[in-house]
């Protein structure tokens, strides 16, 4: 909250107190507020002008104890310098995207190279997300039980350490084991959305957390550029060590992450989060909120249990399968765009196997300079991807965007039933790919905002998870199943995605413009409510 300047009130403070408050002690029940406050705004209970004319409502002034809490401190901190370093650090831990991006053209490389029959591909590919699946939830536990940036820099090293390993792979078996390490790794780096989401004013959230997911998208049109150069003279070993390239520059910046706040406060160290809300005004030119800061200690964080509690039983199972079916979708995609790239389109892949019925399973084709043209413009596409989602997720709210993105895409899925020319069939792609994206993006905003900070960590990982169960079963859809039937391919597709849509409408929370809920010992709901976004009597959906 910044505020103009006023030579008659440069004394007086506003305080802000935090809205329902359902579940506290009785000593916080005498007050039942806390509060932040702010030098150069008056203290009178009417509404204040604050610099960027902005009323902050009655409901919000309560002249009482002078504590404040780390949602308050972040608020009041607001948006700077901090927050632009700790986008382009974790951004980069982001651009692990390459590694991903590496199967669709790792795979039919090695199908011609090392003569794989087509089930082998496919397994090449799964293998790294069942690493990911099987990690996921174990980096969120680590990280809501030691700390944000424990987690996530140990998962970068593993992930660094191995990818550039599995470039010195002599035969299958070894490449497999060792991209199956590289997903392990990969499931923790979704963490660094956890670090920070938990550093960002309730405004900016939403933005922020899309546009490091720019970093993603630039490392996937980085890997199809870096591919174009290295395979034909280098080839897929050195493809593999330079993709280790972001992980390795986050590595050596990584000590400059602050551990989490809100982490610090909930496992009792308020002398480290101060310190680090102090640096951050620091580094922002903010001054820090007057008062003590709240600690609310709580020592089981990271329970499994607590992701099923009545309150959240019905938002996780939701978001598991919209996870799922984002990851199954997107990754669906990325791997049929290079088949129907090779093929020309729908119809060509149906005729060809009418003419060829026993078609070799050893029978492969390297990608050409025009199927790696056509696989850029489709990577492109998750700019705009970025771009939409970031337009409306803050005006239509987050489970309308994951609804939308999932009924575009499906109907992209359904139009590639015609037998539509390349050009057409690349425009189809693009769009799929750049709201399959959005919607993949607004899942990664809508998740931590949901849970609390003892289980922030561990209700992302476990998504994460369930996501990698789609990613683990999509490459024997669009590599195995399509061999068989290429309608029913797009059809598995389409189908999976308007029951996604659906589930996004039956969330029971609708999280923007609120606050991030800090135990999860208390109801969902005692956050800050944003100011001209919802009134604290204001149902939540």
């Amino acid at each position: 909250f910044k505020s103009g300047k006023c030579p008659l009130c440069a004394s007086r403070v506003v305080k802000f107190r935090r809205t329902g408050e359902s579940s506290r002690s009785e000593d916080d029940a005498i007050s039942g507020e806390h509060e932040v406050q702010i030098e150069g705004v008056r203290a009178e209970l009417e509404p204040v002008e604050l610099g960027d004319g902005a009323a902050v409502p009655k409901e919000f002034a309560n002249p009482t104890d002078d504590t404040f809490m780390v949602e308050d401190a972040v608020e009041a901190i607001g948006f700077g310098k901090f927050q632009w370093k700790l986008s382009v650090i974790t951004g980069l831990a982001w651009a692990n995207a390459m590694e991903m991006m590496i199967l669709s053209i790792l795979a039919p490389q090695l199908h011609c190279e090392w003569r794989l029959p087509s089930w082998q591909v496919a397994l090449l590919t799964s293998v790294v997300f069942v690493g990911m699946m099987s990690s996921s939830t174990l980096w969120g536990n680590i990280s809501d039980q030691y700390g944000r940036k424990t987690g996530l820099k140990i998962s970068v090293l593993w992930t660094l350490y191995y990818g550039i390993l599995s470039g010195f792979a002599p035969i299958y078996s070894w490449i497999l084991v060792l991209r199956g390490l590289v997903g392990f790794g990969i499931g923790g780096v979704p963490q660094s959305v956890t670090l920070y989401a938990e550093f960002l004013p309730m405004k900016a959230r939403a933005k922020c957390i899309l546009l490091i997911e720019v970093f993603w998208a630039l490392g996937t049109v980085f890997e199809v550029l870096l591919a174009v150069v290295v395979m034909p003279t280098l080839g897929w070993r050195w493809l593999l060590i330079l993709s280790a390239l972001p992980l390795l520059l986050f590595a050596g910046l990584c000590f400059w992450l602050p551990e989490s706040a809100r982490y610090d406060v909930l496992s009792g160290n308020q002398e480290k989060a101060l310190a680090t809300l102090k640096r951050i005004a620091t580094e922002n030119g903010a001054p820090m909120p007057l008062g003590k800061l709240v600690v609310s200690r709580q020592e089981d964080r990271g329970k499994m249990r607590d992701l099923f509690s009545p309150h959240f039983r019905w938002t996780t199972l939701l978001l598991w399968f919209i996870w799922f079916s984002n990851a199954f979708s997107y990754y669906g995609l990325v791997l049929l765009t290079t088949e129907l790239f090779q093929a020309g389109d729908v119809c060509s892949i149906s005729s060809r196997r009418q003419e060829v019925k026993a078609k070799c399973s050893l029978t492969c084709e390297y990608l050409t300079e025009e199927d790696y043209t056509d696989l850029l413009w489709t990577t492109l596409s998750e700019f705009p991807g970025v771009l939409v989602t970031l337009w409306i997720i803050d005006r239509i709210g987050r489970k309308k965007t994951m609804a939308l993105s999932f009924l575009v895409f499906s109907f992209c899925s359904l139009l590639l039933f015609l037998c539509v020319g390349r050009n057409v069939l690349t425009v189809l792609l693009f769009i799929a790919r750049a709201f399959i994206s959005g919607g993949f993006q607004a899942a990664y905003v809508y998740t931590p905002e949901v849970y609390p900070t003892a289980t922030r960590a561990l209700g992302l990982g476990s998504c994460s998870g369930m996501a990698r169960v789609g990613a683990l079963i999509t490459p024997f859809i669009a590599q195995v199943m399509l061999e068989s039937s290429v309608y029913l391919t797009l059809l598995v597709y389409s189908g999976c995605c308007l029951l996604a849509a659906l589930a996004s409408c039956f969330l029971p929370i609708e999280t923007k413009g609120r606050g991030l809920q800090e135990s999860s010992h208390k109801e969902w709901g005692q956050e800050m409510v944003g100011r001209g976004s919802h009134s604290p009597g204001e149902s939540q959906e």
